[in-house]
C-alpha cells in the first residue's frame, strides 16, 4: 500500500463562515498534505483581509464588487492577488493550481460556483447542502459527466460516506440520519409560540452559523440533509430515515441488505468531516480531542416530532414532489429564517410561510438551470410578501 501523501491545493469558498474558518485551521494544521490556494467571501471583507494576511493564499475573491478597493488596498503590501464578483469566483475555481474546491458559501449562493468548479473538473468538498437541495439532479449529472468526486462535509453525510467505505458493491437497505433534536426537543407547539431568536441560537451540541443553527432548531436542517442524502448516495426517498439522538455522538448509520448496521461515531467537531473530505482517501493524523465511552454512559434515540417541527415533513414533501419543489422549499426557508432573525415573524410562522410558498409557487417537473434561477427568485419574492 502506498502511504505517500500527495499535496492538495485547496480553494475555500465561504472562508469567513463557520465551516470556512474551521477549514482554514484544518488546512494550516496539515502543511504536508494541504495547501491553501484561494479564499473567497461574499461580504465579510474585514475577516477576508485578516485571513489573507494570516494564511497567505495565492488569491482572494470578494464577491461583493463594491468592497474590491477596500480589500485590494489592504492587501497591497502582500503577494496575494485580489479579485471581485461572481464571474471572477466562477473563473478562479478553474485555475490549474486548484485540486479541490471546498464549497461552504451559505445557501443558494453556492450553486453557480459549484457548477463552475465541476465544469472545470475539480473535485468538490461539499459543505453547502443547499446546492444539492436546489439542483441535486443537475449537480450529480454534471459531476458524473466530468468524472468529479463530491466528498460530503456535513457530519451526517460524512458519516454515511465513511460507513460505505469498502461497501460500495453491497446493497443499502436504508440510511439513518441522526439529529440532535435541537434546543427545543420535546416541546410542543404551544411552548414554541413565544420562542425568541436568542433561545433558538443556543444549540446544545454544535457551534455553527446563525442560519444553520435556526435550521437545526426548526429541524429544517435535517430536512435539507434528507434531500442532500438522496442525491449524494443515489437513494430512493423511502431509503432515508431520521432518528433523534440527543448526544450527537453517532453521526449517522447505514443498514445493509443483510440487516446489519454500521455507524460512525465521534465528538461533535466539524473539523473531523472537513479533514476527511479534504484528505480522502487518507486519514490524516490529528491531535484533536478523542471520544471516551466512559464520558457517555448511555445513548438514547427517539422519533422526530414532525407535527410540531413541521419543516422536516415539508422537506420530505418537497423531495417526494420532485421537480423544482426543493428549490422552492429552500428559497422560502432562507427568507423565513432571515425574517425570524429580524424579529419580523415568529418561530412557528416560519413553517407557515414555507408551506404557503410551496403551495403557490410555479411547479416544474423537469427544470433547467435557468428554471432554478427563476424559481428561486419567484419563491423569494412570494416569501417576502407573506402576511402574518
Amino acid at each position: 500500500m502506498n502511504n505517500e501523501i500527495k499535496l492538495k491545493r485547496v480553494a475555500v469558498l465561504g472562508s469567513t463562515g463557520s465551516i470556512g474558518t474551521q477549514a482554514l485551521d484544518v488546512i494550516a494544521s496539515q502543511p504536508n498534505a494541504l495547501q491553501l490556494e484561494i479564499i473567497a467571501a461574499n461580504n465579510n471583507a474585514d475577516l477576508l483581509i485578516e485571513q489573507a494576511i494570516k494564511y497567505n493564499p495565492n488569491a482572494v475573491v470578494i464577491v461583493n464588487e463594491s468592497l474590491y478597493l477596500k480589500v485590494k488596498k489592504a492587501l497591497s503590501n502582500t503577494d496575494v492577488k485580489v479579485f471581485a464578483g461572481e464571474k471572477a469566483l466562477c473563473e478562479i475555481v478553474a485555475w490549474d493550481t486548484v485540486d479541490i474546491v471546498l464549497t461552504s458559501m451559505m445557501g443558494y449562493a453556492g450553486l453557480k460556483p459549484t457548477l463552475a468548479a465541476i465544469d472545470a473538473g475539480k473535485n468538490i468538498a461539499l459543505a453547502n447542502k443547499e446546492t444539492l437541495v436546489v439542483a441535486g439532479e443537475l449537480i450529480t449529472k454534471a459531476a458524473m459527466q466530468k468524472g468529479v468526486n463530491i466528498f460530503p462535509v456535513d457530519s451526517e453525510h460524512s458519516a454515511i460516506f465513511q460507513c460505505l467505505a469498502g461497501e460500495f458493491d453491497n446493497k443499502i437497505e436504508k440510511i439513518i440520519l441522526t439529529a440532535s433534536g435541537g434546543p427545543f426537543r420535546g416541546k410542543k407547539a404551544s411552548e414554541l409560540a413565544q420562542i425568541t431568536k436568542v433561545q433558538a441560537l443556543k444549540h446544545p451540541n454544535w457551534v455553527m452559523g446563525a442560519k444553520i443553527t435556526i435550521d437545526s432548531a426548526s429541524l429544517m436542517n435535517k430536512g435539507l440533509e434528507v434531500i442532500e442524502a438522496k442525491w449524494l448516495f443515489a437513494l430512493k426517498n423511502e431509503q432515508i430515515d431520521v432518528i433523534v439522538h440527543p448526544q450527537s455522538i453517532i453521526h449517522s448509520m447505514v443498514q445493509f441488505a443483510d440487516g446489519s448496521i454500521k455507524a460512525q461515531l465521534g465528538l461533535p467537531d466539524m473539523k473531523l468531516p472537513i479533514l476527511y473530505a479534504l484528505g480522502y482517501p487518507q486519514r490524516l493524523a490529528t491531535n484533536y480531542p478523542r471520544f471516551n465511552f466512559t464520558d457517555y454512559q448511555s445513548f438514547t434515540f427517539e422519533q422526530p416530532d414532525v407535527e410540531t417541527f413541521r419543516n422536516l415533513q415539508l422537506a420530505y414533501n418537497a423531495m417526494n414532489k420532485a421537480g423544482n419543489m426543493s428549490c422552492i422549499l429552500n428559497a422560502a426557508n432562507e427568507v423565513a429564517v432571515e425574517l425570524f432573525l429580524q424579529d419580523k415573524i415568529g418561530f412557528l410562522q416560519m413553517s407557515n410561510l414555507i408551506e404557503t410558498v410551496m403551495d403557490k409557487a410555479s411547479f416544474l417537473q423537469a427544470p433547467t438551470y435557468e428554471d432554478y434561477v427563476n424559481t428561486d427568485a419567484e419563491a423569494r419574492a412570494m416569501a417576502l410578501e407573506y402576511k402574518i
